[in-house]
């Protein structure tokens, strides 16, 4: 590859809804129509420039594919070595629940623990690239952990406000970076409408709530890329992913078409995508249920697995054109199932996952048992993070599951 070429392909942003052009030199929030924007790319060039082949002889890591990214000097990449997780086959675990071809990409091995550090290291990067002095957000506990740390290496301010049931864990890694956290009684909603009431008094400070700033969602694409990579550029049948916000399967969806326009995956069928829900939090699944193009806000949100209790995603409507466009189907599971197989992963493989990656182990035994899932598909679920942040999901002394 040519040496003289931009570390970046980055060349506008896009509105989602109504497809108005931004300038992706200026910080920016939002359409304003109120949709989310998306980074765009010189493909074209990428294809001329970049190979498979290229990319295989980089580092390990998600800045291997920077064309794709919109950072555009390698200088200005705030890296803790996020990205390149494992992909292990869970053949024990698939032969228990009729998936023999069952994968895991394991996120749990990600700094600050959870699939949350790539969103946090692009979007940390590219703010800090255009002179953002801090930044701000609510959050379910994962994600602000995840960008306190990132901010704190950058060199940024940070504003965090998360409920107060969120994990411990993650107040203690923000207090430990030296973000300016509060706690709300109630849920993310709740956190979201102080973090609005506090940035007139932080002037400069960017909104980098779920989908209200274009970076998040490139750091997170990018574990489709590595999906694909992993899987020797073969597409899998099936991806299933627990959605809260929602930016981690509007990323691998992008990420999809992104390879497609590329040419490196060829005219193969794109994956099924897979939305997981809790039944105490489920308005994707409702929604798709019904054949709808948005969500409605579900009342009263609650689940053990904390990471999607989002009552309303601001992206709601591209996580159903992504489920509409491959096919795709939502799947609400309940907590003391997911409980169940969270242990039963931990008993048969050896991975002590978070209960939303739980979730998606659920979700492949119900679409299993209803015939949605065939013996034969080869499927790849998202554990989001590791079980180590949620140690009150499995008490020691509990009886192991039957094999």
């Amino acid at each position: 590859m040519n040496t003289c070429v931009p570390y970046s392909a980055l060349s506008h942003l896009e509105c989602s809804r109504c497809g108005t052009g931004y300038d992706a030199r200026q910080v920016q929030g939002t359409c304003t129509c109120g949709a989310p924007l998306l980074a765009r790319y010189d493909i074209e060039r990428i294809s001329a420039q970049v190979s498979r082949a290229d990319i295989a002889a980089r580092p390990p890591d998600l800045w291997r594919y920077h064309e794709l990214l919109p950072v555009t000097d390698a200088r200005r990449v705030i890296s803790l070595g996020e990205g390149m997780t494992p992909l292990l086959p869970m053949p024990r675990l698939g032969q228990s629940i009729g998936v023999p071809g069952l994968w895991m990409k394991d996120e749990g091995l990600t700094p600050t623990g959870t699939f949350k550090a790539r969103g946090a290291a692009v979007g940390v990067s590219r703010a800090a690239e255009l002179g953002v002095p801090g930044v701000a957000m609510p959050t379910n506990g994962n994600a602000g952990a995840a960008w306190a740390v990132y901010a704190a290496r950058a060199g940024l301010r940070s504003l965090i406000v998360m409920p107060a049931a969120a994990p411990t864990i993650t107040r203690a890694e923000c207090a430990a970076a030296g973000a300016e956290l509060y706690l709300v009684d109630g849920h993310i909603g709740d956190a979201g409408a102080m973090i609005a009431a506090a940035l007139p008094g932080r002037p400069g400070y960017q909104n980098v709530s779920t989908l209200k700033e274009p970076y998040r969602l490139e750091g997170k694409k990018t574990m489709g890329y590595e999906i694909a990579e992993q899987l020797g550029w073969r597409l899998p049948d099936v991806i299933i992913y627990p959605a809260g916000g929602g930016v981690g399967i509007i990323g691998i969806h992008k990420a999809l078409l992104e390879l497609r326009e590329l040419g490196w995956t060829g005219q193969q069928p794109l994956p099924r995508l897979v939305a997981v829900q809790s039944t105490g939090c489920a308005p994707i699944v409702r929604a798709f249920a019904a054949g709808a193009d948005h969500s409605e806000p579900w009342p009263d949100p609650r689940t053990v697995a904390f990471g999607i209790t989002v009552p309303k995603a601001l992206g709601d409507f591209l996580v159903l054109s992504a489920l509409y466009a491959t096919e795709g189907t939502a799947v609400a599971v309940d907590d003391t199932a997911l409980l169940a197989d969270q242990r039963l992963v931990a008993h048969l493989e050896g991975s002590f996952i978070c209960p939303e990656g739980a979730a998606c182990v659920t979700a492949v035994r119900l679409l299993r048992e209803s015939g949605w899932l065939a013996e034969t598909d080869q499927v790849v679920v998202l554990n989001t993070g590791t079980g180590l942040k949620y140690p009150h999901t499995m008490p020691p002394g509990e009886p192991a599951p039957a094999r």
